[in-house]
């Protein structure tokens, strides 16, 4: 079998990891990158060594003309059209090599969240759901960055409750426009964009798209907004006095708005991951750079134990984060090619691809926003008094970060979304959960079988990911039975098993990842194994963590006893010095100068 693509018989569906063994050699890793995506990526950071970083300071001073000029040149590049099909001047690249652009360029800063935005939000509801006409007039330019694109969902007062908006849009005596009326706020690439997606409520109830032009009658925008971080962004409001929106503008279908919004958060929430660590990659670096060189009680700060710590974490989590981002793309990938084979158009495949993996999107933005929170926390922490100075990159690196807990859905909008998404997989039959439980369940009262361990590499590790499956079962099945519909309301619950679930699919990515490198061959794999297991020893023990708060929020008496002992049974693992394992990662990170993996 290829160690490098899945076949479509055996590609798992969304959430199907949580009951099924995964193949190592069916895994798709970093390692898997053909020589055409290297150089993307390779491009990527040169771009923004050549073009961005040099001129940061005047991007963060919102210098007018510059973002638009930078989005241009990239446009010149490529970069803005990797995903988009040849036919309508893009480069018609797969979705691993389009999230890989987005990992390139993450570490760009504002200039990160302005591309992001343009060829995420700002492009991608068009190329779905527009007309022949529509991709026509606009993707081109769009592909080419001629025009910038933009994307209004957020109002005043609807945020996560996007379907609370309160804009709207008549059609006009003569049929010929719809007249729209509203505000939108928090608009990126407001301020310059070109066209911009507009969502409203047509005759008051019919949540509905647009694409709004910039100068049509009607539509104006305030000042830009001062912001926390990515202040070279530009953020406004939008405000549409009886816009006139000629009818030909209709996005998608009237009173299918929502099937757009929520279908290109799906890809925007990993393209998000895929930049964040981007970013974190860039910012671990800056910090191991700053270590090297800062000298405390005549030595370098690298040296000290508490400081390896710190840098070893930061490259753990970014490993195993970008298993579970690559894991995943290649995924909806495949998906994609499955669908576009049974006869789907290119639209329809990719957004039933990420629709599948919803569930995967949702844990991937979650975990790649904090990872990267994580990151540049104690980056300014290592650079000390200096990391709290505008002079220190990584002090535009923490104030940048903040945002991305909180934009494609909140954290907690995704965790909640990550369980509610699996429930209904499983009420609807899409997803056996309920066999697995009850059979776990039945496990929980027999005598726990003390026989021989299996043998072999990493067998006491995937006997560790199993058991942390069962106890997620365990756990949401035991809920779900308790609680019944009651259970949407008690989101500490859901949030409790989100991070179980968050934990375990980035363990099981991590050692995947680990064992193909292994079965391949592979030379200095030692620190790979350091990393893996230095997360899989921490994830047994957020995940006990994580269902007991769980349990002990909904059970009580025997059959919180029972539970309580299961999951101490499912969350055992072997003593491991992390300390040591640490080191060894952190004075490789060291020894290179750099986030070198």
């Amino acid at each position: 079998m290829s160690t490098t693509t899945s076949t479509t018989a055996n590609l798992l569906k969304g959430g199907e990891w949580l009951i099924k063994e995964s193949s190592a050699f069916d895994t798709y890793t970093p390692e898997d990158f053909n020589e055409e995506q290297k150089m993307v990526k390779e491009m990527c950071l040169q771009f923004l060594n050549s073009e961005v970083l040099p001129v940061i300071d005047r991007i963060d001073k919102m210098e007018e003309g510059l973002m638009p000029s930078l989005m241009v040149k990239a446009g010149e590049q490529g970069l803005l059209g990797a995903s988009i099909p040849e036919e309508l001047n893009g480069l018609g690249k797969d979705f691993i090599t389009s999230t890989l652009v987005n990992e390139g360029l993450g570490g760009g800063y504002s200039f990160s969240v302005a591309v992001a935005a343009h060829t995420g939000i700002g492009t991608l509801p068009i190329l779905y759901f527009g007309t022949e006409e529509q991709k026509q007039k606009y993707i081109p330019k769009l592909a080419t960055g001629e025009w910038k694109g933009a994307y209004g969902l957020t109002e005043p007062n609807s945020g996560s409750d996007a379907l609370g908006a309160k804009s709207t849009a008549v059609l006009s005596e003569d049929g010929k426009h719809y007249i729209l009326n509203g505000q939108k706020c928090w608009i990126t690439n407001g301020g310059f964009a070109d066209v911009y997606t507009v969502f409203a409520k047509v005759d008051g109830d019919k949540f509905t798209g647009f694409i709004v032009e910039r100068g049509f009658e009607g539509f104006t925008q305030g000042p830009e907004e001062h912001k926390m971080g990515i202040k070279g962004s530009s953020t406004v409001q939008l405000y549409f006095q009886d816009c006139k929106v000629p009818v030909e503008n209709l996005l998608g279908e009237v009173g299918k708005g929502h099937i757009i919004a929520f279908n290109i958060l799906n890809i925007g929430r990993l393209k998000l991951c895929a930049a964040a660590l981007g970013g974190a990659k860039m910012a671990l670096t800056t910090t191991v750079e700053y270590a090297n060189t800062r000298e405390q009680f005549k030595t370098a700060i690298a040296n000290f134990g508490a400081i390896k710590h710190k840098l070893a974490e930061g490259a753990i989590r970014i490993w195993v984060g970008e298993s579970a981002l690559y894991r995943t793309s290649k995924w909806i990938d495949d998906k994609e090619v499955e669908l576009q084979a049974a006869g789907k158009p290119f639209n329809e495949a990719l957004l039933g691809a990420a629709e599948e993996f919803a569930i995967e999107c949702a844990i991937l933005k979650v975990d790649g926003s904090e990872v990267l929170d994580f990151i540049v926390d104690e980056g300014v922490q290592i650079h000390g008094g200096n990391g709290f100075s505008d002079e220190y990159m990584i002090s535009r690196a923490y104030r940048d970060s903040r945002i991305n807990r909180i934009y494609e859905g909140t954290n907690e909008i995704n965790r909640l979304l990550t369980v509610d998404m699996m429930l209904k997989r499983a009420m609807k039959g899409k997803l056996d959960l309920m066999g697995p439980a009850m059979k776990v369940s039945k496990e929980l009262m027999s005598i726990p079988d003390f026989g021989s361990e299996d043998e072999g590499a990493f067998a006491a590790e995937l006997k560790t990911i199993v058991n942390m499956k069962k106890a997620i079962l365990m756990t949401a099945g035991a809920a779900v039975q308790k609680l019944m519909m009651s259970l949407s309301n008690e989101q500490e619950i859901l949030m409790n098993i989100a991070d179980m679930a968050i934990q375990v699919f980035h363990a099981e990515s991590a050692l995947l990842r680990v064992m193909k490198l292994a079965y391949k061959g592979e030379e200095a794999v030692s620190i790979q194994i350091d990393i893996m297991r230095c997360y899989l020893n921490d994830a047994v023990d957020k995940v006990n963590k994580a269902g007991k708060e769980a349990i002990n929020a909904f059970a009580d008496g025997d059959e919180q006893r029972m539970m309580l002992l299961g999951l101490k049974r499912f969350t055992k693992a072997a003593p491991f010095n992390s300390k040591d394992a640490r080191r060894r990662i952190a004075d490789k990170l060291i020894a290179e100068n750099k986030y070198f993996l």
